[in-house]
This record gives structure tokens, C-alpha cells and sequence, in this order.
């Protein structure tokens, strides 16, 4: 297995057609990739390097490096070129000698790490071209399963990143199993906004190669500039994640506009709250959505909610089912989900623990660091969740957000799902405060409507309301906006040290011991 493989199939099946360009027929097509491809293969075994990096935003050079690489048999590494200076070098270190493709807006900011062949991106792309001039070189590339394809470093939400090792089986793996190979019209594009340095940006890129759609690069997000290119370039797929999308349904309303020509809306990378699901499916009522969850370690999704699913939840009156608009749906055929709890025994339906998956694309192996597969070959994702007796995936977040208060676990996800419910509250996060009774207090952090005010005992109303007592916030606090890193994931660790005052370890004095909504008070709710 390669992903060459992919490429090849395409330029040998419809080389015509655009790859990555717009619908008035500028761009490469696929004939054209797999030509650069390999003279970016050509130029990369003549580096005498490890690794090919790209420090860079979306661009043409993104697929080049990709399939060059892998040609060449060396492994893909997108970096973040958000990171500070130092964060960047460090990362650079763990991968050197290697190649790095950086853009303009990187540039400065990576500097020439030791260990680097700096190359610069406009130049990279001009080199390619020419040289593709003369035609593809004659295909080198192995076909050894457990070749390193790409590295992937995780966000890092909870500490520092480390490099997932996606090996090619994996991710070919995940493309045979969810793609159909030419299944897309030639009338289909895809609208690509997350960055390069996210597994959903990997496996859109492959996905849409493998099925002949053309992909439309969107480098940088703004709500009014994909609507405005998901109309001229008439995409027809696309992919975001939950904060996107909020602003994305913010922005249609207010312009008063749909997407007709788009058929379908994949969403995934953290929680979507049931409000703006709720309000998109009203809004675009042709387009079918997709939830769809994964992970690095996954290489991309493990299971979906699709199309019909949200249909049938929006439209029913029965609690359990409406419940399935805020869950992950079912897992893909050649995938199996167990729910476990800390000793690693499996739990009943409807019970939560952590979510442990095995199947072929399931790496689950970090750099210089092994595999968590155990022997009978299942992942430990260090996500909570439950399944229900139907067989949905319920996501409640990472084990590591879970807030223990009075010896009682507590899911996040459970209270910000019914705060975000209510009209004047735009986004909510909950966390875990640390208290010297308590073990951690919870702290509700609200983002408010324009104009809206809540007090603290209308919050914690709100979700006594639904939930039981002991999930009722400690503390509100109301902010501008919440933490999210580029791929939309909530930073929690950035919000508990932003509210680290709240803390009683330091001043025992602050702490209410006569709060009467301990579990041991909550058998009445």
C-alpha cells in the first residue's frame, strides 16, 4: 500500500480533470499532480533528507508535497505555522534532517532550524512545473504497508503535542473502505478549510482525489468568504468544524441567502451544539449533513451520523431520538467501538466510559514514543462516551476534561449542551476548578448573545432544570469569546488558567461548606 496509489489511479482513470482549482479551468489537474508529484519526489530523495515538512497555509503545494513524499517513501509532516518560534523549533527537532515547504506567512516565524532544507513554497511550485514539463518519471515508490506515510502532531489542547504515526495501510485503509473510487460527477467540488496539519485535512485531500472531485482551497476562514466561494465555485461537498459552521448559519441569515448547488455538509472535530445543527438543517433542507468523528490516531473517522439520521431525528417527537442529532452516529463497517471502564471491562449500553477502537486504520502510535494498540489489537482514545442500545456513539469529550467533584464524575459536554439551548447564551464551556473540599468546583464560562444578560442563579437554574443538582455551576463567568485552537477544539487548559482565581487550594476561606448539592444530596433529581 501506498497513497501514490491513489494518485495514480486517478491520473490513469480521469486525468483530465481539475484536482485542485477553480471552475474556470485554472488549476492543476490530476494528470498534471501526479507529474509534479513526481518531480517533487525527485527533488526530495536529492535532499538526502528524513522527513518533508510543510509550514505553510493551504495552497497547490500541499497535495505536491503530500504525493511527492510519498513517492520519494519519505513521511508527510504538516506543522502548524501558527506556533511560536520556539514551539516551531521544537517540533522541527524531532523530525530533522527533513525538507520544509514554508510560505511567505511562515517564514519568519520558522526561521532555518538546524536539520532543515529551507524551500520556499513559490519557488517550490515553479520548480515542479517545469520539471513536470518533461512528464512523470517512471513510478518508484514502495508498496510496504508499514511505511511511514505521514506525522501528525496532535493540538496539544492538554499538553504538549507528540507526533501520531499514520503508516500508509492506515490511511489507504480508510479511503478503500469510505470512497468510492470515481464516484464524484465531474461537476462535483469540494470546499477545503481546514488546515493542513489536521487528519481532516489529510483525509479530504485523498478522499477527493480517490473519487475525482475537484478541491477548492479556502487557506484562511471567514463565514462571508466561504459562502461567497461555496456560490461562484458551485461546491457541491465540504467540510467544517462546529464554530465554522455557527458563524457560517450566523452569516446566511443575515444575508438571507442558501447554497443550492451544495448536496453535502460534513461537520466533525468537537461538539456541535443541537442549536446550530438544528438551525443549519432548517436552513439548507437539500443538503445532507454528516457528522462525522475520528481522530489523528484513527486517521480520520471511525464513525458517522449521516444524511437520513438527521433527518429522522429532526423530525421525531420521541426524546431518545431527537437525542441523536447529538451523537457521533453508528461506526463505519470495518470498524468496532467498545465502550470500557477503567479496568478495561466493557460496559452496558447507555453506560459511559472510555471509548476503545480497533480496526485496519487505526494506528494508534506516536513517535519516539510506541503503540497504545493492545494485544487483541484496540485503541484506548482517551474520549469518554456511551453507546446506546441502538448503537449510536454518544462523544462526551476527553477523559482528561472529565470535572470530579465530591468524588463524582462529571461530564462537560452534559452542561454546555444545555446552556448552549438557551437563546441568549451563543456559546458555553464548562470546567473543573480545583477546590480544597470539593476535589473541583464547577465554573460555567458563557460567551452571551448581543445585548443579553443572564445572572448566576438563572444559569444555574437553567441546568438544575435538566440535570441533576451536583452539575449545577459553582461560578459563571461571562466572556467576550472562548479559546479555540484552528481546528475549532475548545481549549480548556487555556480557560483554567485564565480562571485560576477562582481556585479555593490557595485560600481555604473562599470554600462554601454549606452547599447542599453534593451527590449525596441528589437522590430526589
Amino acid at each position: 500500500m501506498n497513497l501514490m496509489m491513489l494518485l495514480e489511479m486517478a491520473a490513469s482513470g480521469f486525468g483530465d480533470r481539475t484536482a485542485v482549482g477553480s471552475n474556470d479551468g485554472t488549476g492543476l489537474t490530476y494528470q498534471q499532480l501526479y507529474a509534479e508529484a513526481g518531480a517533487a519526489a525527485e527533488r526530495f530523495a536529492a535532499d538526502g533528507i528524513d522527513n518533508v515538512a510543510l509550514v505553510d497555509i493551504s495552497s497547490p503545494a500541499l497535495p505536491i508535497a503530500l504525493f511527492g513524499a510519498a513517492w520519494a517513501g519519505k513521511p508527510f509532516v504538516p506543522l502548524n505555522y501558527r506556533l511560536t518560534p520556539v514551539e516551531l523549533e521544537a517540533l522541527a527537532a524531532q523530525i530533522a534532517p527533513a525538507s520544509a515547504v514554508v510560505g511567505d506567512r511562515a517564514a519568519a516565524t520558522f526561521g532555518s532550524p538546524d536539520g532543515m532544507t529551507i524551500v520556499d513554497r513559490d519557488d517550490f511550485l515553479v520548480a515542479t512545473a517545469k520539471r513536470a514539463e518533461d512528464g512523470a518519471p517512471e513510478p518508484s515508490w514502495g508498496m510496504e504497508a508499514e511505511d511511514l506515510a505521514v506525522l501528525l502532531f496532535t493540538s496539544g489542547t492538554t499538553g504538549a503535542p507528540k507526533a501520531a504515526v499514520i503508516r500508509h495501510k492506515h490511511l489507504v485503509s480508510y479511503i478503500l473502505m469510505s470512497v468510492e473510487f470515481m464516484g464524484a460527477g465531474d461537476d462535483e467540488a469540494t470546499l477545503v478549510s481546514v488546515p493542513p496539519y489536521h487528519i481532516a485535512g489529510m483525509a479530504a485531500l485523498c478522499s477527493s482525489i480517490y473519487a475525482g472531485r475537484r478541491i477548492v482551497q479556502l487557506p484562511n476562514f471567514d463565514a462571508d468568504t466561504w459562502i461567497d466561494l461555496a456560490r461562484d465555485e458551485a461546491i457541491t461537498h465540504a467540510m467544517v468544524v462546529p464554530t465554522m459552521l455557527a458563524r457560517i448559519v450566523e452569516r446566511l441569515e443575515e444575508r438571507g441567502e442558501t447554497l443550492p448547488a451544495l448536496r453535502a455538509l460534513s461537520y466533525g472535530g468537537g461538539k456541535m451544539p443541537a442549536p446550530v445543527i438544528e438551525r443549519a438543517l432548517e436552513l439548507l433542507p437539500d443538503t445532507n449533513f454528516v457528522n462525522a468523528y475520528g481522530l489523528t490516531e484513527t486517521s480520520s473517522t471511525i464513525a458517522i451520523l449521516g444524511p437520513d439520521d438527521h433527518r429522522a431525528a429532526m423530525a421525531s417527537d420521541d426524546p431518545a431520538i431527537r437525542a441523536r442529532l447529538g451523537s457521533a452516529g453508528q461506526p463505519l463497517p470495518a470498524i468496532e467501538v467498545s465502550i470500557r471502564d477503567e479496568a478495561g471491562a466493557e460496559v452496558a449500553p447507555g453506560v459511559s466510559g472510555e471509548i476503545w477502537v480497533r480496526g485496519e486504520q487505526v494506528s494508534g502510535e506516536y513517535l519516539g514514543l510506541g503503540s497504545r494498540i493492545t494485544e487483541d489489537g484496540w485503541f484506548p482514545s482517551n474520549d469518554g462516551g456511551s453507546i446506546d442500545a441502538d448503537g449510536y456513539l454518544f462523544v462526551e469529550g476527553r477523559i482528561d476534561d472529565i470535572i470530579i467533584r465530591g468524588g463524582e464524575n462529571i461530564s462537560p459536554g452534559e452542561i454546555e449542551a444545555v446552556l448552549v439551548r438557551h437563546p441568549d447564551v451563543r456559546e458555553a464551556a464548562a470546567i473543573g476548578i480545583p477546590d480544597v473540599q470539593w476535589g473541583e468546583t464547577i465554573a460555567a464560562v458563557l460567551v452571551l448573545a448581543d445585548g443579553a444578560d443572564l445572572s448566576d442563579d438563572e444559569v444555574k437554574t437553567l441546568v438544575t432544570s435538566e440535570l441533576r443538582s451536583s452539575r449545577s455551576p459553582d461560578h459563571v463567568v461571562v466572556v467576550d469569546e472562548l479559546p479555540y485552537n484552528e481546528t475549532g477544539k475548545l481549549l480548556r487548559r487555556v480557560l483554567k488558567s485564565d480562571l485560576a482565581y477562582l481556585s479555593t487550594e490557595n485560600d481555604p476561606t473562599q470554600n462554601d461548606p454549606t452547599r447542599n448539592n453534593s451527590a449525596e444530596n441528589d437522590e430526589e433529581n
